[in-house]
């Protein structure tokens, strides 16, 4: 495996990715350098920095995962990413208090005229004629109240400030758990003091805060930007700024960076950092930490912790679900290997506790299994679903919550022209097993390189007669399990686990024993 960085991250997170591939670390790489070499690398990790593009994701032919070490990704074509099946993730929770600060820091940087005062002294000038506004009961406005504006509002009572916000998506009844009075956007606008902005950019935000909205703000209102730029419409602000119809605006963030050449850095309103809000040492460690942990995870099969184009499971639904990824992944991958003819539909169902949570995670393992090799595309969580329905495969799902015979049990049939093939299987101890296979009940974990399945009639000597060719051809069993159906005399199956193929000539032994209706071999390395 290959890990690309081109921007910045911890050491801490170098360290753990180095555990587990080949890291290569190439900062401030160019569009098309980038372009060059993408196709190389299973993953790739970037910050703001790095411009993530169609074209750059088109020739990514071995990419598995794009990791944010922060919380917005709008540069990253998250919509390209999701059609080549490359999963997204960020880090939304390294940053939050960092950046809830250096808003905090920046209001009141604002408030009291701190870096004007700061650059007069400096220049020579004593000058005592900068005289700032409290903070104190003043209100704060907070347009979104995700994880971040939410921080904002917890540190801004403590000044205490009072809290209005904006954010359709958030009940009243989480606004009063957080002491915060819900507003519409129009009404904090108008009452605000203070306004500051804690939203993704997106079709919806862009230009939320434009020419219109600032006509609202009371002249002697402040505006804060930590959150993305191109949420607030720089040209509107700064003509607001200039007209005096705003009293100032503490801009960390802009709509094109590095913004050496941006309008609001001709105003003397208006205080700047470049882009510094998650730049805390805390937070650059936990995000690089964070990325480096879930990219680690996708390599390895296991979901992530922060997907953002694809379902996050909650770490306690994982404890119950993530043993039963791999036995998905596992009935799937036997499954494809025993149909016979085409398949027309397939049916998963879910006993047991694992009925009670999210799925959804132990489907795409199903389907990995079932469809891996046989697509050239890479078959994960994103894109699964649109790969069974492009190849026309009808899935549905069945959720018991209760099971005869064991805590849990996966159940995996596929319809084709020939019949119907089952699969079920388990986890015991940690370890998947196999507990049915169509009408024969087993436990058997399945190892060794390759897995051999036979149905014949339930009679003395089969299971001599099979095991004298496979030693006979030199080949080492290293598990075996009969069943038989519930009459004497009637059908059985064998099932061998074996450590290397059998040639065809010994398969064509085994097939010539009399009695014997099937035999099937399943390669467990694809």
């Amino acid at each position: 495996m290959k890990i690309l960085v081109t921007d910045p991250i911890a050491a801490q997170g170098i360290e753990i990715l180095r555990r587990h591939a080949e890291v290569d670390v190439k900062k401030s790489i160019t569009s098309a350098g980038l372009r060059s070499i993408i196709g190389d690398y299973d993953a790739l990790i970037v910050r703001s920095q790095t411009k993530v593009t169609a074209d750059i994701i088109e020739a990514a032919g071995k990419l598995q995962i794009i990791g944010r070490a922060g919380v917005g990704v709008d540069n990253i074509d998250v919509d390209a990413a999701t059609r080549r099946g490359i999963i997204v993730v960020n880090s939304p929770e390294g940053n939050i208090v960092s950046t809830a600060e250096h808003t905090l820091a920046m209001l009141l940087a604002l408030a009291r005229r701190i870096p004007q005062a700061h650059g007069l002294l400096h220049a020579g000038v004593w000058s005592r004629d900068f005289k700032g506004a409290e903070i104190r009961n003043k209100v704060l406005g907070i347009i979104g109240l995700g994880r971040v504006g939410t921080e904002v509002a917890d540190m801004a009572k403590g000044l205490r400030m009072e809290v209005i916000a904006y954010d359709p998506m958030v009940t009243e009844s989480r606004a009063e758990r957080l002491g915060v009075r819900l507003v519409e956007l129009e009404t904090l606008l108008k009452a605000s003091d203070f306004v500051t902005v804690h939203v993704p950019l997106n079709t919806s935000t862009r230009d939320l805060i434009s020419y219109d909205e600032l006509k609202l703000v009371k002249p002697t209102a402040m505006l804060i930007n930590c959150a993305r730029g191109g949420v607030v419409d720089e040209e509107a602000l700064y003509d607001a700024l200039d007209r005096g119809k705003l009293a100032g605006a503490a801009i960390d963030v802009f709509s094109k960076e590095p913004a050496q050449d941006n309008i609001l850095l001709q105003s003397d309103k208006v205080i700047t950092t470049p882009h510094l809000a998650a730049s805390t040492f805390e937070a650059e460690a936990s995000a690089s930490i964070d990325i480096a942990e879930q990219v680690v995870d996708v390599l390895q099969g296991r979901p992530p912790k922060s997907p953002v184009n694809a379902p996050t499971i909650p770490a306690e639904a994982m404890s119950v679900l993530g043993p039963y990824i791999q036995v998905g992944t596992t009935i799937g991958m036997i499954v494809v290997q025993l149909l016979e003819g085409h398949p027309n539909s397939l049916s998963i169902r879910y006993q047991g506790d694992i009925a009670r949570e999210d799925t959804s995670p132990i489907k795409v393992a199903v389907l990995a299994g079932l469809l891996n090799g046989l697509t050239e595309e890479r078959v994960n969580m994103v894109n699964a679903d649109i790969i069974a329905e492009s190849r026309g495969l009808n899935v549905t799902e069945q959720k018991e919550t209760t099971c005869e015979n064991y805590a849990n049990m996966l159940t995996v049939e596929v319809s084709t022209k020939a019949g119907n093939t089952l699969v079920a299987g388990s986890s015991l101890r940690g370890r998947t097993h196999l507990t049915q296979m169509g009408n024969y009940w087993l436990e058997i974990e399945p190892t060794g390189s390759y897995m051999m399945f036979t149905e014949h009639k339930d009679r003395p000597g089969m299971i001599g007669v099979v095991g004298t060719i496979i030693g006979n051809a030199g080949i080492n069993i290293s598990q075996m399990q009969v069943s038989r159906e519930v009459h004497r005399s009637g059908g059985a199956m064998m099932v061998l686990c074996l450590d290397d193929p059998i040639t065809e000539e010994y398969y064509q032994q085994i097939r010539a024993i009399p009695d014997m209706y099937k035999v099937l071999v399943v390669n467990l390395n694809k």
